[in-house]
């Protein structure tokens, strides 16, 4: 990093996600002359430690953003909708870690290790991808740019801090209650917005996020939608089905790809994805070492095992892949964008 710190502000501090933020900005030692720490009314006020120092957590306003030039949103969409202009106006790169401006097509969708790049046609802001996206782009890209790609499908296995607090603390309070065979209280999950609540602890819940016309949740057409956007592939063939689990972080995915190239063998699939950036192989099914959530926890990474051929098809692969949803999935992908707009010189 060049000797040269900027003035940055996170938006919704207070939170699981801007909680990460700031932890993995601690930890990369991301060059900083001055925090801000944003949030709604509600948790302004707040004290949060960083680097040693404490800071006073502000309400976000659009004059808030005076002097700062990299602001990481995490305070949900219709913060980002209201506050995002307002920031880029006052000089600000905004990147924004809700849905709220990915599908823009103005705005680039990112993901360093696969589409960095596309961060100089940025226009103020940068839109950080959904946590599931963001894992599977990640170990896919190798293999579409070695043996080009065709078709994905993907089911998820999401944890519930991809929800936020309330539904860790629900989870928490449910398989408390279940237990000592109290009764279970559902209020938050499978989505704040709908209609019905159900339990997550002992459960599988087969939604995450609202329904949508054609049966698909927001969730799965997101995964859809920006697979295609950030490979650049409006072609490719993409199908989801998305889960919630009662695991409190990390989220997996069991994907099947065709490949446009067929023949490659698993050992060379494992070679390549060994040697990828942001990419973590735990493949050796003899010793039982493959991904899981709870090992995962606290990775910038992201894992990939169980690679298998398709007994069907030559240029059909299955594999599992899991990283933390607050970490990689977020935090660490909001930073990287960061470090990759100074690498990029494109952080005045």
């Amino acid at each position: 990093m060049q000797n040269v710190s900027y003035s940055v502000a996170v938006v919704g501090a207070t939170g699981a996600v801007g909680q990460q933020m700031l932890k993995t900005l601690e930890e990369r030692d991301f060059p900083i002359g001055q925090l801000k720490l944003l949030s709604s009314k509600r948790s302004a006020g707040t004290k949060i430690t960083f680097k040693g120092e404490e800071y006073t957590v502000e309400e976000a306003t659009p004059d808030s953003f005076e002097g700062v030039q990299v602001a990481l949103f995490s305070a949900g969409g219709s913060v980002s909708k209201k506050l995002a202009p307002e920031a880029v106006k006052r000089g600000a790169i905004v990147v924004d870690n809700t849905s709220a401006y990915r599908m823009d097509p103005e705005v680039p969708l990112v993901v360093p290790e696969v589409n960095e790049a596309d961060l100089k046609e940025h226009k103020g802001i940068i839109a950080n991808p959904n946590c599931s996206t963001i894992q599977m782009v990640v170990a896919l890209e190798p293999l579409r740019e070695k043996y080009g790609l065709k078709k994905v499908v993907v089911s998820t296995y999401q944890a519930v801090s991809g929800a936020g607090l309330e539904a860790i603390e629900e989870m928490k309070q449910q398989t408390t209650a279940i237990l000592n065979g109290e009764e279970v209280k559902a209020e938050v999950l499978p989505c704040s917005g709908d209609k019905k609540h159900y339990q997550i602890a002992f459960n599988a819940v087969p939604q995450i996020d609202l329904f949508q016309e054609n049966g698909y949740t927001f969730e799965e057409m997101k995964m859809i939608n920006e697979t295609k956007k950030i490979m650049h592939m409006e072609q490719l063939e993409v199908a989801a089905t998305c889960v919630r689990l009662p695991v409190e972080t990390g989220h997996s995915e069991s994907v099947y790809i065709e490949t446009d190239k067929g023949g490659a063998s698993v050992t060379e699939i494992k070679e390549l994805l060994a040697s990828s950036p942001g990419v973590t192989l735990q493949d050796d099914p003899d010793n039982q070492i493959y991904p899981m959530a709870s090992t995962a926890v606290g990775k910038n990474d992201v894992f990939v095992g169980r690679i298998r051929r398709d007994l069907d098809r030559d240029n059909g692969y299955h594999m599992w892949i899991v990283s933390d949803n607050l970490l990689k999935g977020a935090a660490w992908n909001s930073v990287q964008i960061a470090e990759s707009l100074i690498k990029l010189n494109l952080l005045g």
